[in-house]
């Protein structure tokens, strides 16, 4: 049955049209939507939404975070999890300014997203009034659309505008900012219609036939077929369609790190992780197929290295809805637009059934390889400091894949990608491609919001997690069941790593001082507890899975352990060194 908003049952009492504010209309606009979490900060600019927002408490949930960047990530990891919009008020100037490291950081990475900004009134535009800032310019290269609303008659059809953006085609984020006055003004309000239409915008590509026809031919023809996946799969919601590919034509299959999770890391097919600290067989092979078929991704630097010696024996075929991501950065040799949820049948349909047993050996033997030189090593340390690597594992044990990790960025985060399991698709959240350090803690909030029965573990090294630290505070308000893992190694990691093997070792500024992070989380009334040493982890990690409530666990590892294999800066994937003594 369809929701009846509060306004649409006083027009059937009364059988008239009903004058209401414009910051009512906007939470019309979200009832309609299906919006049922806000994360927002109030502020003078857009207390006539957050007064109107006070008869709607028992509709809408509104988590007050302590930083207004905290509520756009908090609004990612709700997206990312769910699948649906996340929503973010904030008010004007410095709280609109505060978006803009989120706002970017969910272009990049596809995440949908509107945010609400409230704006000083319309006759002081221009004045620089008090917190006023022309959030427009500033955010227009870190919106998929933004608009900024100065008539409450306006409201209706410019936020039906906003989510169908927001939502569609590849999505991303959008902000809209409303005037003051916007707010206040009372006017006759007909309802709301979703938006399905923008006649200047296709969201998605017509499929062509002929490709998907010349695509297939290349793939049947291929002795060395490989298939690299990116986060489109997941937001195209296609695994199942993904699956059938890979398996019907028995091709290797390797993600990058937006694409994990979108087949279970144990699946027969998938070789492991791309890209500068991914596996040794997908970086080394990507130089050996004859045909690379990229799914959903967009060909980042990170993934392959120095173009100029990358894939050039491949031919390569590119499945993507954002036609700008084709030719971009790698040459195709067929393209493949439209949404792999519709392309990817299609091309299977035309698929020979193959095995490729030959081809699989060769990842299987530089997995050995890998295994021998890297895992191994990292997962059976020699000494008696622990390593992120067997911290990793020993959550795998316990989790058995089931659990949603969302990491911050650094060292950590590449270990985590590296060596976390996952059995679900939507279980992987990270900062992919703006590297935002400070991610994972407000993100992770959101992201309990969104898939709330499942267990979310929040992953930050000691420099990220101060980042943000202040939404320990939302945790502690709303009662937020987040476990809080500090891999902490004492130093920026990442940063220190590049200095060790590129400056030789000259660690400028990258030594740390950190709180006591435990006391920290007791003075927000949230349990934890320090280990480190290798008998007590286990438990210690389990007690941390098994407490009710938050729960923070700080594990010392290793100060100047190193992340390999590795793609050094310069080099191309095939040169991917799984030690510093090969750099």
């Amino acid at each position: 049955m369809e929701t009846i908003t509060l306004i649409e049952q006083t027009k059937i009492k009364t059988n008239a049209v009903k004058q209401v504010s414009g910051g009512v209309a906007v939470l019309e606009a979200f009832i309609a939507e299906g919006i049922d979490t806000i994360f927002g900060y109030p502020g003078g600019a857009i207390m006539p939404i957050y007064d109107a927002l006070y008869d709607y408490n028992e509709r809408i949930k509104h988590i007050l975070v302590r930083h207004e960047q905290g509520a756009i990530h908090a609004a990612q990891g709700y997206a990312r999890v769910s699948g649906r919009t996340g929503v973010v008020f904030a008010t004007s100037g410095p709280g609109a300014t505060n978006l803009v490291t989120g706002l970017a950081d969910a272009m990049i990475d596809s995440t949908p997203v509107v945010c609400i900004t409230g704006q000083v009134f319309a006759h002081l535009l221009g004045t620089d009034a008090f917190q006023e800032i022309d959030v427009i310019n500033i955010t227009t290269p870190v919106t998929k659309w933004n608009y900024q609303v100065t008539d409450a008659t306006e409201i209706p059809a410019v936020l039906a505008k906003a989510f169908y953006i927001a939502g569609s085609g590849r999505p991303g984020p959008v902000l809209i900012d409303i005037t003051k006055n916007a707010q206040l003004q009372q006017f006759d309000y007909e309802g709301y219609k979703k938006c399905e239409h923008i006649r200047s915008y296709r969201p998605k590509p017509i499929v062509r036939k002929e490709y998907i026809e010349q695509a297939a031919e290349l793939i049947n023809n291929a002795e060395r077929p490989f298939v690299i996946f990116g986060q489109g799969v997941i937001l195209g919601n296609a695994e199942k369609e993904f699956i059938q590919f890979i398996e019907k034509a028995g091709l290797p299959s390797a993600w990058t790190i937006m694409g994990m999770s979108a087949i279970p890391t144990d699946h027969p097919l998938s070789v492991g992780m791309l890209g500068m600290h991914g596996n040794y067989g997908p970086n080394v092979l990507t130089n050996e197929c004859d045909v690379l078929i990229a799914v959903g991704m967009r060909f980042d630097d990170r993934v392959t290295g120095r173009l100029d010696k990358y894939a050039k024996q491949a031919k390569i075929i590119h499945l993507d809805i954002d036609p700008s991501e084709i030719d971009k950065n790698v040459k195709t040799t067929v393209p493949v637009w439209g949404d792999c949820k519709e392309t990817l049948p299609m091309l299977t349909s035309l698929l020979q059934q193959k095995k490729h047993e030959a081809w699989h050996n060769k990842f299987k033997e530089y997995q050995q390889k890998e295994n021998k030189k890297c895992i191994f090593p990292e997962m059976n340390p020699t000494t008696n400091e622990l390593t992120m690597g067997e911290v990793i594992n020993v959550l795998n044990e316990l989790t058995k894949g089931e659990a949603v990790i969302v990491t911050d960025v650094g060292q950590h985060q590449m270990v985590a990608c590296r060596y976390a399991k996952y059995k679900n698709s939507k279980s992987n959240i990270t900062s992919g491609g703006l590297g935002t350090m400070g991610f994972a803690l407000p993100t992770a909030i959101g992201a309990k919001y969104g898939a709330p029965n499942k267990t979310i573990i929040a992953i930050a090294g000691d420099g990220g997690i101060q980042m943000t630290i202040q939404e320990l505070g939302t945790i502690m308000q709303f009662n937020v069941d987040v476990k809080i893992l500090i891999l902490n190694n004492q130093f920026l990691g990442m940063v220190r790593q590049w200095q060790q093997l590129f400056h030789e070792k000259r660690y400028s500024f990258v030594d740390i001082t950190s709180p006591d992070f435990v006391q920290v989380a007791k003075g927000y009334y949230i349990e934890g507890q320090r280990v480190s040493v290798r008998e007590k982890l286990k438990d210690a990690l389990q007690t941390m899975l098994d407490h009710n409530g938050s729960y923070l666990l700080e594990v010392m590892v290793g100060k100047e352990n190193n992340v390999f294999p590795m793609v050094p800066q310069g080099r191309g994937v095939s040169e991917i060194v799984l030690s510093k003594e090969e750099i």
